[in-house]
């Protein structure tokens, strides 16, 4: 059987060669872009792994049906199809990930919306369904700044996402999102209706040259009141910076060191100021003041319904499934895969 298109093995297997004959070269590790050819050679040599390991099972189970077999066989073949079926549509998902940036790692944003002490339970429950799937698919989470609610939850989340097509499997996941249940802080046990936004950032080369001026930036120091220990709570080490012309703030709180914090603060402010200037150029931003979203009626990207019926809807994408309690445990491969085929 021929395999082409995304199954042309060869292909793959010269472009693994030549990247394998970049990285033994003794002046590779000087050389500027040596991240970026590394993560597509271990982008490459997952995809041989995975085409080969399909085109092995097929080729093996046509040979096994121009046999005379019984119906257990059979059976066994049936199962096997299944698994091949679904790591074709894995491979089949590469092919939509084929934006500029789909294969770099990105910064990973929630922000309570107005409504105090619901709306911050509810980021901190986006928070656990993002942390629950990123664990179980393999991607570094490390966490940059965090605001705590004054009650319960958290009034944002800052994280670092590393690991293969992290801003291609994340990118829809943008916008609003909004939730509707009986809250558990309402006596009445009265249906309420929460918004949380989700921003998500591509984090870019450091071969690509994003100029800050000083004068365009406000840095405040203050004293962190995040997780770190206790040598972070009691020492002004958290920074925040504002780049004025476009309001954009950044915190930074994590880290013990403050010059650290400022470091980190400054990497993401210049992805998210070489973000907008993309977004601007392709004309996908209209009126969005100050890279900043609407958190509130009218503006949801997705709705989960616990109240009077069980509902999540993508209102992008067109997804639905009732089952809302799989979607907030972090089984949200399916959605995600969904969107990437929609975009």
């Amino acid at each position: 059987m021929i395999y082409g298109g995304l199954f042309d093995l060869d292909s793959k297997i010269c472009r693994k060669e030549e990247l394998d004959k970049i990285i033994n070269d003794v002046s590779f590790w000087n050389s500027d872009n040596r991240k970026e050819i590394i993560k597509e050679n271990n982008f490459i040599a997952t995809l041989i792994e995975d085409i080969t390991y399909v085109r092995n099972k097929i080729n093996s189970n046509l040979d096994i049906l121009e046999m005379d077999i019984d119906d257990e066989m059979l059976s066994l073949i049936k199962i096997e199809y299944d698994e091949i079926k679904e790591k074709v549509e894995k491979l089949r998902i590469n092919t939509y990930l084929s934006g500029e940036f789909d294969k770099n790692d990105c910064i990973l944003e929630i922000h309570s919306g107005a409504g105090g002490t619901e709306s911050c339970d509810w980021a901190m429950m986006l928070y656990r369904m993002y942390m629950r799937y990123l664990s179980k698919n393999g991607y570094k989470v490390d966490e940059i700044d965090r605001q705590i609610g004054d009650e319960v939850g958290i009034k944002s989340i800052l994280l670092n996402v590393s690991g293969l097509n992290a801003y291609g499997y994340l990118k829809g996941e943008r916008g609003v999102h909004r939730l509707v249940r009986i809250s558990p802080f309402d006596a009445g046990k009265r249906r309420h209706t929460s918004f949380a936004s989700v921003e998500i950032t591509p984090k870019f080369d450091e071969n690509i040259t994003i100029v800050v001026n000083e004068n365009d930036i406000r840095v405040d120091i203050y004293r962190s009141s995040g997780p770190g220990g206790q040598g972070v709570n009691t020492t002004d080490s958290a920074v925040r910076i504002t780049h004025i012309p476009t309001g954009i703030v950044v915190t930074c709180q994590n880290e013990r060191s403050q010059i650290r914090n400022r470091e980190i603060a400054m990497e993401v402010l210049k992805s998210k100021l070489y973000n907008l200037e993309l977004m601007k150029k392709n004309e996908q931003i209209n009126d969005l003041k100050s890279g900043q979203m609407s958190i509130g009626f009218g503006s949801a990207k997705r709705s989960y319904v616990m109240c009077p019926y069980t509902l999540v809807k993508d209102n992008e994408s067109g997804y639905e499934t009732g089952n809302v309690q799989k979607i907030l445990d972090g089984d949200i491969g399916e959605m995600l895969e969904f969107n990437i085929r929609r975009k």
